[in-house]
Order: C-alpha cells, then sequence, then structure tokens
C-alpha cells in the first residue's frame, strides 16, 4: 500500500506491486547513476524531456529502492517490458511532480 502523505506513488510490474519514493539516498543514487552534480543537475538534464532506457533503468530502480524494496537495477531491468514502459514513465512523472511541485496545490496535504 502506497502512502502519498510520504511521497509514495505505486507501480505495477508483472504481478508485484512496487511503492516508488524519492528518498535522500535514491535521489543521491540518482544524481551518481547519472552523472549530475546537484539536484539542480537532475532538473536540466531532464528539462529537455528526452530520456535514454539507462536512465529510465536508474531512476525507477532507486525510487522502488526508495520505497523499501530490494532490486537491483539490473532486477529492475528485466521486470520491465516494453509494454510496461508508458505506465513506469507516468508514475515516475507523478512521483517527480509530487515532490518537487512548484504549487502547494501540487504537493498532498501535510498529515
Amino acid at each position: 500500500m502506497t502512502n502519498r502523505h510520504r511521497g509514495e506513488v505505486s507501480l505495477n510490474l508483472g504481478a508485484e506491486r512496487f511503492a516508488l519514493r524519492l528518498s535522500l539516498q535514491a535521489l543521491a543514487e540518482i544524481e551518481a547513476a547519472l552523472g549530475a552534480g546537484d539536484l539542480q543537475g537532475l532538473g536540466e538534464r531532464f528539462a529537455g524531456g528526452r530520456i535514454a532506457a539507462r536512465d529510465l533503468v536508474a531512476l525507477l530502480g532507486a525510487a522502488i529502492r526508495g520505497g523499501g524494496a530490494k532490486l537491483a537495477d539490473e532486477e529492475v531491468a528485466s521486470r520491465i517490458g516494453a509494454e510496461d514502459l508508458p505506465r513506469a514513465v507516468a508514475a515516475l512523472a507523478d512521483l517527480f511532480a509530487m515532490s518537487f511541485g512548484t504549487k502547494a496545490s501540487e504537493r498532498p496535504p501535510a498529515p
């Protein structure tokens, strides 16, 4: 069960449901994997709207581990088929918008 108040978004991959969360560790993993020096660098990297498959694996892997599952990036990649990509990208977009939305109305209310 995901908890949007904790900043979690759910994603079904196969028969399993995962909570995606941008914990501080997850963000640090993403910065390292994508060669971004900081969070602003990450934003600039994705501002163009283009994403490589290796970026998607790094993002999903870090977000899944941030949500509490213990999956390596290779395991994440092996569970994602082409039919899963639109759903995975939409879940990541929701996760980043919820975590970094600029308007208070884009974030869940404080518990």
